[in-house]
């Protein structure tokens, strides 16, 4: 194979990449495809950027419940499936060992932070609470948020219902279940 052919071999495949390239330039100016101003397909929990800096934008309003009102959409024996979520670093069996998380037996109405043989964070130590339902509701919403710089990686429980099942399952799991508020 003389350099002649060889050549020609390298022309051909580099009119062949600018021919594909110019007919996908020249398709583009044909046939426009404008995108819907709003997806079809909605993912909950995401929020999309707005990418006109001078819109205003809508902000949802947020209706706070009270931890009454939480805590009667909730359900002792959903909760027990809604935890097996937490099961993977949680136990909350009676006499339970601690795993990657604390054991939750007992764990509402309890000081934070005081299981036995369980290294806490310093955050979670400072925190110093006690776990009402009120402050599990709150930490199992978002417990990085709640409190910065606790090791529980998990991103919480959206839903009402869900928290507030987890939370009565949790205090059913007690020698003592404190009241409903």
């Amino acid at each position: 194979m003389d350099s002649f052919e060889l050549n020609k071999i390298i022309a051909a495949v580099l009119m062949t990449a600018l021919i594909v390239i110019g007919l996908n330039k020249f398709s583009d100016a044909i046939f426009h495809v404008e995108k819907p101003e709003q997806s079809a397909y909605k993912v909950e929990g995401v929020e999309l950027a707005s990418s006109n800096a001078g819109e205003k934008e809508e902000k949802e309003e947020v209706v706070q419940l009270t931890i009454q009102e939480v805590l009667a959409t909730g359900d002792a024996a959903y909760g027990e499936q809604v935890f097996k979520k937490c099961s993977a670093c949680h136990i909350a069996a009676k006499g339970g060992k601690n795993l990657i998380g604390p054991a939750l037996y007992g764990i509402v109405g309890k000081q934070s932070a005081s299981a036995p043989d369980y290294a806490y964070s310093s955050a979670l130590q400072a925190y110093g609470k006690v776990w009402s339902f009120e402050e599990l509701n709150a930490f199992l919403l978002k417990p990085q948020a709640y409190i910065k710089g606790t090791k529980m990686a998990y991103a919480g429980l959206r839903k009402d219902k869900d928290r507030a099942s987890v939370i009565l399952y949790l205090n059913s799991q007690s020698d003592s279940p404190l009241p409903k508020p």
